[in-house]
């Protein structure tokens, strides 16, 4: 991870074939196309590798995110149950539709507690939102049962672990719906890209009509289209679905490479005793994007991190301090600052964050480094990192 870094004659291929037809658009001109349609090949690639019966490509995973809620009805006064430790993605998609995002701990998977889910929920809450973080992800079974339980919609946000799976299926396909980013730095990318998966036929039809303006998109003439309801766009280009056409096909070739390079860092780090490394859920494989692993405590953590860096090994996060992806410097989401005003309800709806217990979730983030696992290195690269990082950590032990 990232696909970028392999970037070759497959993507150009694809992307000239766009070039030389020079339709751009996902819709119409069908004259024009030269038999090009690679948004339409991106989602059948995708439907098939994802084993579900319906895909619908977006413009970002943000976009995917902020479609499946709305495909499945969900809107103003709402309550959506997502984690602590996510990109901040996850609870824009809920504000945009009105929805309310509700914060609660994750365990030693980095992803959702189970447990704090159930504590959560309200007569208000209508869905679950996992994120498989950092390539790994959440107990489904346990979650599903609990969406089963309390009749809640189930969505995955598996934007930054397609490949991995969970008791023999695709990450994204377990629950009602699942997303994907394919942005710059995913494991395959388009540039900007996203997708929405579901074996739900309703919401297929809701999807794709919502990131069009509502467009019906029945029949061949564009102009002469209804719109059953309001919708937006989300639409991903078809420049953009060129390249996650090329990628998509190099996604076993990607994950192989990931797994080679993790599996060496691991090892490595094994021989550590003070080294502990999340916990993946029974039957649960990785997408092997990041190696992720927990230190004794919060101030060797950060040590370690800085020693580390200190001797050359990047793309190692210590994610406790980051304001991307942990509550702790989410003030945009904690103060409700917007550039417009957010509705009355959400804000009545909102938790008090500042009086809310994360201190499970800090437990973990706090003693977590997670190392970014990349396509490029050659065999020697990692062999070298793993040796550093093996010293880097014990220097501070």
């Amino acid at each position: 991870m990232p696909g970028f870094e392999l970037f070759g004659d497959k993507e150009r291929k694809e992307v000239q074939d766009v070039m030389d037809s020079g339709v751009l658009m996902r819709y119409g001109f069908d004259g024009m196309r030269k038999g090009h349609w690679k948004t339409q090949e991106l989602e059948a690639g995708l439907s098939q590798r994802m084993k579900t019966k319906y895909a619908h490509a977006v413009s970002s995973g943000t976009a995917a995110l902020t479609v499946a809620l709305a495909s499945a009805g969900i809107g103003a006064g709402d309550e959506v149950i997502m984690p602590t430790f996510t990109f901040v993605a996850s609870f824009e998609s809920i504000l945009a539709l009105g929805a309310v995002p509700v914060l609660v701990n994750i365990d030693d998977t980095l992803t959702l507690d189970p447990d704090a889910v159930e504590k959560a929920i309200t007569p208000n809450t209508k869905v679950v939102m996992p994120v498989h973080m950092c390539g790994s992800m959440a107990n489904l079974e346990a979650l599903k049962a609990i969406c089963d339980k309390y009749g809640l919609l189930l969505l995955e946000d598996a934007c930054q672990a397609i490949g991995g799976s969970y008791k023999g299926k695709p990450l994204g396909s377990i629950g009602d719906l699942g997303c994907f980013s394919f942005d710059y730095v995913k494991t395959i990318t388009c540039g900007e890209g996203g997708a929405v998966i579901t074996n739900n036929k309703s919401y297929y039809e809701n999807a794709h009509k919502y990131s069009d303006h509502g467009h019906d998109h029945i029949g061949n003439n564009r102009g002469a289209e209804e719109h059953p309801f309001l919708g937006y766009n989300f639409r991903i280009s078809e420049m953009n679905a060129a390249v996650g056409v090329a990628q998509l096909a190099r996604l076993d070739e990607f994950l192989a490479i990931q797994k080679r390079n993790y599996t060496v860092l691991r090892e490595a780090l094994s021989s550590i005793p003070e080294v502990l490394f999340r916990t993946v859920p029974q039957g649960g494989e990785e997408n092997y994007s990041f190696l992720n692993f927990f230190l004794p405590t919060e101030d060797l953590a950060q040590k370690a991190q800085q020693a580390l860096s200190d001797t050359g090994v990047d793309a190692c996060f210590y994610w406790y301090n980051n304001n991307w992806h942990y509550y702790k410097k989410w003030e945009h989401l904690t103060e409700m600052k917007s550039l417009g005003k957010l509705p009355k309800d959400v804000q009545e709806s909102m938790p008090d964050y500042s009086k809310t217990d994360f201190s499970q979730s800090d437990k973990w983030m706090s003693r977590n480094i997670s190392c970014l696992i990349k396509l490029g290195w050659s065999e020697d690269d990692v062999a070298a990192r793993a040796s550093t990082m093996v010293e880097g950590i014990k220097s501070v032990l």
